[in-house]
């Protein structure tokens, strides 16, 4: 009783600092008109000024100031944003069209010179964002088209050019020295206009946008890293939105302000396939007969999640539709008391309790089981070693590109940089690389549904539950996004009742 009541005053108190960073109330009334400024709570804050070039990009994108050349549709397939179309004129050259009448904050134009220079910069920059990790490439501007040439084929050039660290800035964002300011220089229908280090920004509408004009007059952010505040700022009417509130806080909230949006990530249990027990098939089966999903679901998530029946979950409708029995399974040994060491790491708050959980039904099943748990630093190099014959992993299952291929190279490929079951099948090899060698489509969401299901029959990896990110949403706001992808938040359309 006492931890909760010290929770809740560092909770009242973050929100009485969360209502000094907005300049009105949250209930909407200030404007019934519905065209007011909408308050937002974050919950990380910047880590390297707003760069789109790291991971901060997703915030611009998630407050529709900066856009990109493509955008993906539910399924992962590109559509046309600031290129209207574009072309696969070889193995390994692309032209892309730039949209015409498209007006940066600064008042200068999008050109195909302005969009080839932040291609050139990202390629360029210092550290590479994620989504160019092992990619090279040359961007020249020719007329109105920008012509990209890969080194090597590369079927997902257009999914790559949706992330949003590849966001087209007006040129005055670059420095010499390789910084990068996004304010002012976004294309999007809200202008960022000052932005307070990790504390708060603030972003007006863009009157001048090429699209579908914002119908509320701002966005006004604050970042609270505190959960239970984030929570509580919605209750206490402080912000209108809320990102990532907790599984313990949503109970407290009301129903109607809640949205729960499936996550591309999978809690999975990896087995070390390299050495100790779980080098025999039999044993490995033995553990994925002993997991009960849905007890770890209903306990630890409250049931705030949902039983993994793949590696891919409901984030991707399209893996649940297309999805194929696995056959007949490798048979499940009798463990007879056979020790292992089971690990996690404390960094995601549920995860040690999933551990306790798996811990005890592993031993009924006739495992004896080790808990290992540390911070995620302190175990990475342990865990990428193959030091533990289990590790229970929080991992997100499309990377930037909207596709899981890079994930399943990385997981489960014989040379994968991730690979900690040090799984080297040559069946798995096999259906990854011809995954990736797949256009873009129905044929390589087939051929990615092929290869998950020769991980799953090795049963070096088994998937236990996809995770969910609770939205919280004041009954006064209208339309705002809830994306899987977490590349949208305030749209154009986002507004107050």
């Amino acid at each position: 009783m006492h931890h909760r009541t010290l929770l809740g005053a560092t909770a009242l108190v973050a929100v009485f600092a969360l209502t000094g960073c907005f300049a009105t109330g949250a209930t909407g009334t200030d404007d019934p008109s519905g065209t007011g400024r909408i308050k937002v709570a974050m919950m990380l804050p910047p880590r390297s000024g707003l760069s789109p070039f790291s991971d901060d990009a997703f915030k611009l994108s998630r407050w529709s100031t900066a856009e990109t050349l493509v955008t993906l549709d539910e399924k992962g397939d590109a559509l046309p944003a600031l290129a209207t179309k574009w072309t696969r004129t070889s193995d390994t050259t692309w032209e892309f069209t730039i949209r015409s009448g498209v007006t940066f904050h600064d008042g200068s134009a999008l050109t195909s010179a302005v969009a080839a220079n932040t291609l050139t910069r990202a390629m360029a920059a210092t550290p590479k964002p994620r989504i160019l990790d092992g990619v090279r490439w040359e961007v020249r501007a020719e007329g109105d088209k920008v012509v990209l040439t890969t080194g090597v084929p590369d079927p997902l050039v257009p999914q790559r050019l949706s992330s949003p660290q590849l966001s087209i800035l007006a040129e005055r964002a670059y420095a010499p020295d390789g910084k990068v300011n996004p304010v002012g220089a976004g294309s999007g229908p809200f202008k960022l206009v000052d932005f307070n280090g990790t504390t708060s920004a603030t972003l007006d509408r863009f009157d001048g946008y090429w699209g579908e004009k914002a119908k509320a007059a701002g966005i006004d952010v604050s970042f609270v890293p505190d959960g239970a505040a984030r929570a509580a700022a919605i209750r206490s009417g402080a912000a209108h939105i809320a990102e990532a509130v907790p599984v313990s806080q949503a109970a407290l909230l009301d129903r109607e302000t809640i949205t729960e949006v499936p996550m591309p990530r999978t809690n999975t249990l990896y087995l070390n396939t390299r050495s100790g027990p779980f080098t025999d098939p039999a044993l490995r089966a033995a553990v994925r007969e002993a997991i009960d999903a849905e007890a770890i679901v209903r306990g630890v998530y409250e049931g705030r999640a949902d039983v993994a029946r793949g590696l891919l979950g409901p984030a991707l409708p399209w893996a649940a539709e297309g999805r194929k029995p696995l056959g007949e399974r490798t048979k499940a040994a009798d463990p007879k008391g056979v020790t292992i060491t089971l690990a996690t790491f404390t960094d995601r708050a549920e995860l040690p309790e999933v551990a306790s959980v798996l811990q005890q039904q592993l031993q009924d099943k006739g495992f004896v089981v080790n808990q290992v748990v540390r911070e995620y630093a302190h175990i990475e190099q342990d865990m990428l070693a193959g030091k533990f014959d289990a590790f229970i992993l929080s991992r997100a299952t499309v990377l930037d590109s909207g596709d899981p291929v890079a994930y399943l190279k990385s997981d489960f490929a014989c040379d994968g940089s991730f690979n900690i079951a040090k799984l080297c099948l040559p069946e798995v090899d096999a259906a990854v690389t011809k995954a990736a060698g797949v256009e873009a489509g129905d044929q390589r969401r087939a051929a990615i549904l092929e290869a998950e299901a020769a991980v799953l029959r090795t049963d070096a990896a088994i998937p236990m539950l996809h995770e969910r990110v609770i939205q919280g949403d004041a009954t006064t706001v209208a339309d705002s996004a809830k994306d899987p992808r977490e590349r949208l938040l305030i749209t154009a359309t986002t507004r107050l009742k």
